[in-house]
């Protein structure tokens, strides 16, 4: 999938099937591969860019994983950390889906209210629910209790 470089350039062969997620901020990459739950042992192809020269966020990673779609949950919590990432659905060497994440207003079901007390914690029937206040940095408020809730806060209940 890598092959050698081309003048100061790092070729990355396409995948024919599976998935190719860029603009991930830098150093988020391995993060992205916890969220899908790979470790590296299941036999998937994978490429791993990281910390490369991006005109639109300066420095990204690039995440490309052969013979592997991501679903709409996983591509919720990698919004969670990657809110500008483009998700691209590969199928026979084509594009077939490019998804623009962006972090929704309200955020569903994905993450937990630390609030012990919190009616989302203590009723199974009751969804959480937090307000998007901020992209960058993420800062989510829920909407039951009003605790806030940083990236960090995120960060360590998805991984």
């Amino acid at each position: 999938m890598i092959s050698p470089t081309k003048g100061n350039e790092l070729i990355v062969s396409k995948i024919k099937n599976g998935t190719v997620i860029d603009h991930i901020p830098a150093g988020r990459a391995l993060s992205v591969l916890r969220i899908l739950g790979i470790k590296g042992n299941e036999g998937f192809r994978i490429a791993l860019v990281m910390n490369v020269e991006s005109k639109k966020i300066g420095r990204k990673d690039i995440v490309k994983i052969e013979d592997r779609e991501i679903d709409k949950k996983e591509a919720s919590l990698i919004t969670l950390i990657a809110p500008f990432a483009t998700i691209n659905i590969i199928r026979n060497y084509n594009v077939v889906e490019k998804r623009k994440m962006q972090l929704p207003k309200i955020v569903k079901g994905i993450v937990k209210c630390p609030n012990p007390q919190c009616i989302t914690n203590n009723d199974v029937e009751a969804e959480s629910k937090f307000l998007t206040i901020s992209v960058k940095p993420l800062k989510l408020k829920c909407q039951y209790c009003e605790t806030y809730i940083t990236e960090e806060d995120v960060l360590r209940q998805i991984l």
